[in-house]
């Protein structure tokens, strides 16, 4: 007799009449800004390899001398065996670049949120978080088991609200970036509420490190904040660092503290030290080129001219994300296939990634893309968007 436990057929027809289901394409080679997809050269504008780094020769050499030195897997657990003097030297030049006491590697930044979140909270608790953030920030706050509250997006009067109310200890979450419409927490306000209600405040800045700030140090850099200011900074090394895996950056005692409470740090096996490698070969590149980032914006800005030329619906983003409103999510598809045609890859953005009713064309910048390529876009977009 069936089991209808896996009678997954109805939910899946559903899917495709609303215009969500999702399906992936192989890609074959490295990742930059034109892809080989199916046999087809596609110029790539949906890769948050913000900075190009993802396949730069001294990121992929180090990478390889990596692999020669330490092997390839991590082993065991960083509090067995596997963590080595690589994952070691990348910590203390995260914490130094983010100017922290100190840094902790995790194997995701997926794996880092819920860590970090349910480490620190418990039952009676309370942990608030923006709407819009990441699903990672949300499945930490709900995992802890504290009282979980969300409020309005970036909306601060809001967040005053329910801080006034908390119960326990109150851990106020956001993004720094938010990674589907581009635009900013308000973070001195934030910092403000959270020193006023004696509130702890995480910020996850996926999408700022390396983009935003002079030197590449993400949002809190942006706001000129320091670590007193943020005390819990949590940062992925898989977007403009072009590598793999994440980590958090605070005091010695949030370190020590997550090293031993945080269930997916210490019940995971460690990267490969050879990524470790790579990561610090990336962060050097980081630093040091600097153009990178003033390129990155040039074509921000480029794009955000010609775009507001053609009146399409922009979001308030100077970042790397340029996400275009289109609301029904079989618009959105049939935009992001008529792109696919005439060779650009640019992801439908469709719910429960974004709200009901806020289907998107999300459009993401590299600082390899050219100001040719950014045009031949443009021009693309007038097809597709007529």
């Amino acid at each position: 007799m069936a089991n209808n436990f896996y009678d997954f057929a109805g939910q899946l027809r559903q899917l495709e009449r609303d215009n969500l289901y999702r399906r992936r394409r192989v890609v074959d080679g490295p990742q930059g800004i034109t892809l080989n997809v199916d046999g087809r050269q596609l110029i790539n504008f949906c890769s948050n390899d913000y900075l190009g780094l993802a396949n730069h020769p001294e990121v992929a050499a180090a990478f390889k001398a990596g692999v020669d030195r330490f092997g390839v897997g991590g082993g065991s657990a960083h509090l067995i065996c596997g963590h080595s003097s690589a994952h070691h030297a990348l910590e203390e030049e995260l914490a130094a670049f983010t100017g922290r006491e100190r840094a902790l590697l995790f194997s995701t930044g997926y794996m880092a949120n819920l860590g970090v979140i349910s480490a620190l909270l418990g039952r009676g608790d309370t942990v608030l978080e923006d709407r819009l953030n990441h699903a990672s920030l949300l499945d930490g706050g709900l995992l802890s088991r504290a009282r979980f509250q969300r409020y309005r997006h970036v909306e601060v009067e809001d967040l005053r609200a329910k801080l006034s109310t908390a119960a326990g200890k109150a851990l106020v979450v956001s993004d720094g970036v938010f990674s589907m419409d581009g635009d900013l927490a308000p973070l001195p306000a934030m910092v403000e509420l959270a020193e006023q209600h004696h509130a702890g405040l995480l910020i996850d800045d996926a999408h700022g490190f390396g983009v935003l700030g002079k030197n590449g140090g993400g949002v809190v850099e942006h706001f000129g904040l320091s670590q007193d200011d943020v005390p819990i900074l949590i940062g992925t090394l898989g977007k403009a660092f072009g590598t793999f895996g994440a980590f958090v950056a605070g005091s010695e005692d949030l370190i020590e503290m997550l090293i031993q409470k945080a269930r997916s740090y210490v019940f995971t096996t460690a990267l490969p030290a050879a990524l470790a490698e790579a990561t610090r070969a990336s962060l050097r590149v980081l630093q040091s080129e600097s153009w990178r980032r003033e390129q990155l914006q040039n074509l921000i800005r480029r794009f955000r001219q010609g775009a507001q030329q053609q009146g399409l619906q922009l979001m308030d983003s100077f970042t790397s994300i340029q996400p275009i409103l289109i609301g029904e999510s079989g618009q959105a598809l049939a935009a992001s296939q008529c792109l696919l045609e005439q060779g650009f890859w640019v992801s439908a953005i469709r719910p429960p990634t974004v709200p009901p009713g806020s289907a998107r064309l999300r459009i993401t910048f590299s600082a390899n893309h050219t100001e040719q390529q950014v045009d031949a876009l443009l021009d693309a977009l007038a097809k597709a968007l007529p």
